[in-house]
């Protein structure tokens, strides 16, 4: 299998809920727009630390993170961002690491997305591809 790779907004959840209550212009909003490595094998997502200083992000607290190799290093968390993939919308806290964007397995999860292995792509639930359906049980 090959690298997946896919496009996402991120947005700073602060940002956003003072647009909606009127306290902020919308072009006020932190976004970027960036291309994201999907990984399957991570549980949470990640951005690189001047990302979350453009996002404005803060941080809320380090966590112990096991990376691929098997080393355990506190890394920071961030507070609340908004990432949209393929037009759903999932609320995020990242860790902050790399050099790039990484999403992991609760982005997917939570915006019903899937990995199609064999085109290199994030897809839409086939059993539900007008919008995420979350299991809470």
């Amino acid at each position: 299998m090959g690298e997946v790779r896919t496009h996402v907004t991120i947005r700073n959840a602060g940002d956003e809920a003072m647009r909606r209550r009127g306290l902020l212009p919308e072009d006020q909003v932190r976004r970027v727009t960036v291309e994201a490595i999907v990984d399957t094998g991570a549980v949470r997502s990640c951005i690189p630390v001047d990302l979350m200083e453009q996002l404005g992000l803060e941080t809320l607290r380090h966590i112990n993170a096991q990376m691929a190799n098997g080393q355990v290093d506190s890394v920071p968390l961030t507070e609340a961002a908004y990432i949209d993939i393929l037009g759903r919308i999932a609320t995020e806290s990242f860790l902050v690491l790399g050099g790039e964007v990484l999403l992991g397995q609760t982005a997917l999860e939570s915006t019903d997305l899937l990995v199609d292995c064999n085109r290199q792509r994030v897809i839409t639930n086939p059993d539900h591809p007008n919008s995420a359906i979350i299991r809470i049980r």
